[in-house]
C-alpha cells in the first residue's frame, strides 16, 4: 500500500509549489505527496499538509463547503500535520480579519500588524503586507528545527499573524515592527507563518524533517 502524505486541496492553498516541494523531498523516503481534495485520501494518508492563501474567513468557508473539514480535523487529532500561511492562522480560534471561527487546534488569536506610520531603522515605512524574508529565531525546540540554524531566513507574505494564548505554543519568532509568532507546534502539529516551499534548502529541510518526524 503507498505511504502518502497528502496536501489538501479546498481551493485557497498554493498547491503546485508546496506540493512541487513536498514531493521533492520525499524521493527515497518511500512517501508519496498527493494532491487531494477527496476527504478520503485525507483519511489515508499518514502525514497531511495544510496550505492557505488569501483571507482567513475565505479560507474556513471552502474548508468547510469543500467537504474536507472533518478529515482536516481528524488528521490534527492524529497524525502529523504541516499548516502553512494561511493553512497556520486557521489552527487558531480567530482572526481580526472577520467575524469567523478558526479550527481552534491552538488556542489564540491571529492579528493584523498596526504598522502605519510607523518607520523601519532605514527610515523607510513599513509596509503591510510584509513581503520577502525574515529571520526566524527559535523560541522554542522542536524536532522540525533539525538541521536549520537559529536566524536563518525564510519568505513571509502577510498582513496577519497568529498570537497563541499559550507561549509555549510558539516555538519561531521575527520581527517586523513588532515581535510575532512565525512558527507554532503542539503535540503532532507544526505550522509555519512564511512559505518553506518559498524559501530555498532551509524551507526544503522542515518538509524534509517533517516527513521522518515522530510526534
Amino acid at each position: 500500500m503507498t505511504r502518502t502524505v497528502a496536501v489538501v486541496d479546498y481551493g485557497m492553498g498554493n498547491l503546485r509549489s508546496v506540493s512541487q516541494a513536498v514531493q521533492h523531498v520525499a524521493q527515497g523516503s518511500g512517501l508519496q505527496a498527493i494532491v487531494t481534495s477527496r476527504p478520503e485520501e485525507v483519511r489515508a494518508a499518514e502525514r497531511v499538509v495544510l496550505p492557505g492563501q488569501g483571507a482567513m474567513p475565505d479560507c474556513m468557508r471552502e474548508l468547510r463547503e469543500s467537504g474536507l473539514l472533518e478529515s482536516v480535523l481528524e488528521a490534527a487529532a492524529a497524525k502529523p500535520l504541516f499548516g502553512v500561511c494561511v493553512g497556520m492562522q486557521m489552527l487558531l480560534d480567530r482572526s481580526d480579519e472577520g467575524p469567523t471561527d478558526g479550527l481552534g487546534l491552538i488556542h489564540g488569536a491571529v492579528r493584523k500588524f498596526e504598522l502605519a506610520g510607523r518607520l523601519q531603522p532605514d527610515g523607510s515605512r513599513f509596509k503591510v503586507p510584509q513581503m520577502g524574508w525574515n529571520p526566524v529565531h527559535q523560541s522554542g525546540a522542536h524536532a522540525l528545527w533539525a538541521g536549520v540554524p537559529d536566524a536563518s531566513y525564510f519568505y513571509f507574505v502577510h498582513s496577519f499573524y497568529a498570537r497563541p494564548s499559550d507561549a509555549r505554543h510558539s516555538v519561531g519568532e521575527a520581527e517586523y515592527g513588532t515581535r510575532f509568532t512565525a512558527a507554532v507546534a503542539r503535540d503532532n502539529i507544526f505550522a509555519t507563518q512564511f512559505h518553506p516551499e518559498k524559501s530555498a534548502d532551509q524551507g526544503l529541510t522542515l518538509y524534509r524533517n517533517f516527513l521522518h518526524w515522530t510526534p
